[in-house]
């Protein structure tokens, strides 16, 4: 299922994604956001376990911000597990 999520306190506008029969992340993409972190960070993703994932990024901050790019992936993909 291909998935589409609104990031909120972050540089970022968008995340792209699906999310295979497997529980398996795919095809991830931020739009905007810093592209060296945003372009890692899906390079490292890709193929990961959903639950593994949402572990292991859920609570990370950027600088003084209470969120970041990881941690709004965490709440997108918490919220497309839960439909």
């Amino acid at each position: 299922m291909s998935l589409t999520y609104k990031p909120q306190g972050v540089c970022s506008q968008k995340i792209e994604f699906e999310i295979a029969e497997d529980n398996t992340i795919h095809s991830l993409k931020f739009i905007g956001g810093c592209p060296g972190n945003t372009l890692g960070l899906a390079g490292l993703i890709e193929g990961m376990n959903v639950n593994e994932a949402i572990t292991r990024m859920e609570g990370i901050t950027c600088g003084a911000r209470a969120t970041s790019c990881p941690d709004q992936l965490a709440k997108a993909l918490k919220e497309a597990v839960q439909k």
